[in-house]
């Protein structure tokens, strides 16, 4: 079987450094009519696959097998050469392989459409075909490969924190917790600021990171696993991951869609996956309220966030809408002389969690860059419960005071 292979760039070392190059593509054209192919070839070239490979013909019996077995992410067939072959094709590589499957016709005939998709082909491309049409059609293709190998995997446990109020202390309890789950559970960790566009967890880990969520977001139809890990830092020191928010400011749009696709991949790669989404309310309609989530609403005790904790816990954690448990943070028993039965009929339930109130450890770990859940304080003690109890880990057993013998 004649073969022809077409690149561009593939020995660009730079390109190790891309993560737009995790996404590049796979490609395989068939069919007998070299003009089609050549066209074809030309315009799968790009960002979304550096080398196509020309088959000549319709493949049968070893030749098919060999095609197969290479184990393209895209095989696209020409179908007026000869529509019954190419379809036959077109639905034995459909049974045997988790390639995805195009065809290429100058004909818009609904029936051969119809025909091809029910024989396994996820595109129909008519003739002539300019570079933009395939380019959407990799990107799909792209999406569809990522979606493919994540679901064999399970899904890593979502902990998500929201903020009462801007100013709650959201990104330090958050940052914490991700460094208390890793050492606790000795599982893989990663944190992702969406406290977007000013979050500022990397500030507490003394990390410069080159990428962002922003990068993820934007580019969420190519997002997979090799493009994410590109993303991340790894803070050496406690162990965990980081997609951090941008270093500066910059407009962020984004659609659900698009933190759907960030977390799916995030929890296929990771055991534990930690949001800081600071006080944002454009989420809720994400997964991220997942009813398989950890939610935590972190507050504390005054009057404006006691109210928000208030509300949102009456408009967003109805008797159908996920669990989620109250953190006080900052957190002191005389705090404007409330108890916690008074926070309890304020809030409508009673607080889960109450990190206490630590300021010279706080402005230690904003100063230094060294997280308060690396050292022993009373909020490194609150917030490694809070880990073990979400990694299902039984509570450790406090040491008891030995008392000396004066007698």
């Amino acid at each position: 079987m004649a073969q022809t292979a077409w690149s561009i760039g593939s020995d660009d070392a730079s390109s190790e450094n891309d993560p737009l190059a995790s996404s590049v593509l796979t490609v395989a054209i068939v069919g007998p009519n070299d003009r089609n192919r050549d066209s074809m070839a030309s315009v799968v070239l790009g960002p979304w696959c550096s080398e196509a490979r020309q088959f000549e013909g319709y493949p049968e019996g070893g030749r098919l097998a060999e095609l197969i077995t290479a184990g393209y992410d895209v095989v696209i067939v020409d179908l007026d050469s000869d529509p019954k072959n190419a379809l036959n094709v077109v639905e034995q590589i459909s049974a045997m392989s988790q390639a995805n499957l195009m065809v290429y016709s100058s004909s818009n005939d609904s029936d051969q459409m119809i025909l091809a998709m029910r024989s396994g082909a996820r595109e129909f491309l008519s003739l002539p075909v300019s570079q933009a049409t395939m380019g959407e059609a990799l990107a799909r293709a792209s999406a569809r490969r990522s979606s493919l190998r994540t679901s064999l995997k399970g899904d890593g446990r979502l902990c998500m924190f929201w903020g009462a109020k801007g100013g709650s202390g959201v990104t330090t309890v958050a940052t914490n917790f991700a460094i208390a789950a890793a050492r606790e559970s000795g599982q893989k960790v990663l944190l992702i600021d969406l406290d977007l566009p000013l979050g500022d967890a990397v500030l507490n880990l003394g990390l410069t990171p080159q990428y962002s969520t922003v990068d993820a977001l934007q580019n969420y139809l190519r997002l997979d696993a090799n493009f994410l890990s590109k993303l991340l830092m790894k803070h050496e020191e406690s162990g965990i991951w980081v997609l951090s928010a941008p270093g500066r400011l910059v407009p962020v749009p984004f659609s659900t869609e698009a933190v759907d696709k960030l977390i799916s991949v995030a929890r296929q790669e990771f055991d534990i996956v930690v949001v800081d989404s600071g006080s944002r309310f454009d989420l809720t309609g994400t997964t991220l309220f997942d009813p398989t989530a950890h939610i935590y609403l972190v507050t504390q005790v005054s009057i404006p966030e006691l109210r928000n904790t208030n509300r949102l816990a009456a408009d967003f954690f109805g008797p159908k809408s996920p669990k989620f448990e109250v953190v006080l943070n900052r957190w002191e028993p005389a705090s404007m002389g409330l108890d916690e039965d008074h926070i309890t009929k304020v809030i409508t339930r009673r607080p889960q969690w109450k990190v206490p109130n630590d300021f010279a450890a706080v402005r230690e770990m904003q100063n230094n860059a060294i997280p308060i859940a690396m050292s022993e304080s009373a909020i490194s003690k609150a917030i490694r419960h809070m880990a073990r109890a979400a990694c299902g880990l039984p509570e450790k057993p406090t040491k008891k005071k030995r008392l000396m013998n004066l007698f």
